[in-house]
């Protein structure tokens, strides 16, 4: 047990990690999820009504974007865009590896937060979009003042999901490597193991993800309830 405690519970080493692992890690983790979350919702949405357009056009593309990010592993996107795209293009990224990191998820949640929105629009009562036809106003407009409003209220569960498993995937970004300040939680605390030879950075990494998930597990189940609730 004593070994145990020393190897993985050594509070010494796990002070060591401190302000950094608030100041630094916790903080690049916080912004790699929010810029990927708001590119992912911006792209996810763009899809998810090109996928119910009335043209075969815009129906197509965005369906085989959806099937093929949604069959790709999240760590070859990343690869490819972080190491594949600048050797076989010549494409140099701005703030790397943040921006290709970034681009990276904002390119496969968008897959699965397309699907969720296109769920909730198709939620939406058919007697919203006649009712609203009904009064005058272009498909466009129904849509973007009636359908899509109320369709976003149904996936708020469904994309915060989504936000949390987010979250935790920007620990694959350290495969692309850090700058000086850059570093998310995970890779902080193995380059803290590699540099004390202990495993207690591990655990106080746990735990950092931790704080911050629990509340948001919690807070989907709220918005669940809530949203059967008012759908009764």
């Amino acid at each position: 047990m004593h070994r145990l405690a020393e190897e993985f519970f050594n509070w010494s080493v796990i002070r060591e990690m401190f302000p950094g692992l608030l100041t630094e890690a916790v903080k690049n983790t916080v912004l790699l999820t929010v810029a990927s979350f708001i590119g992912g919702v911006a792209l996810g949405l763009l899809l998810a009504l090109m996928r119910i357009s009335r043209a075969k056009a815009l129906r197509w593309p965005a369906a085989v974007y959806i099937d093929l990010f949604r069959g790709l592993p999240l760590l070859l996107v990343i690869v490819f865009v972080g190491f594949g795209l600048p050797i076989g293009l010549g494409v140099q990224f701005p703030n790397e590896p943040f921006t290709p990191g970034v681009l990276a998820l904002s390119m496969v949640y968008s897959a699965y937060i397309a699907e969720s929105i296109r769920a909730g629009i198709e939620a939406v009562p058919r007697g919203q979009m006649e009712a609203a036809r009904s009064l005058g106003m272009p498909y466009r407009m129904a849509m973007r003042r009636v359908i899509v409003p109320q369709a976003l209220r149904i996936v708020v569960p469904p994309l915060t999901n989504e936000l949390l498993a987010l979250f935790k995937d920007t620990s694959l970004l350290a495969v692309l490597g850090t700058r000086a300040g850059g570093k998310e939680i995970t890779k902080y605390a193995r380059d803290f193991v590699n540099g004390v030879g202990n495993s207690s950075p591990l655990v106080a990494a746990g735990a950092a993800y931790l704080v911050i998930t629990l509340p948001m597990l919690r807070l989907v189940a709220w918005l669940d309830r809530r949203s059967k609730a008012g759908a009764r």
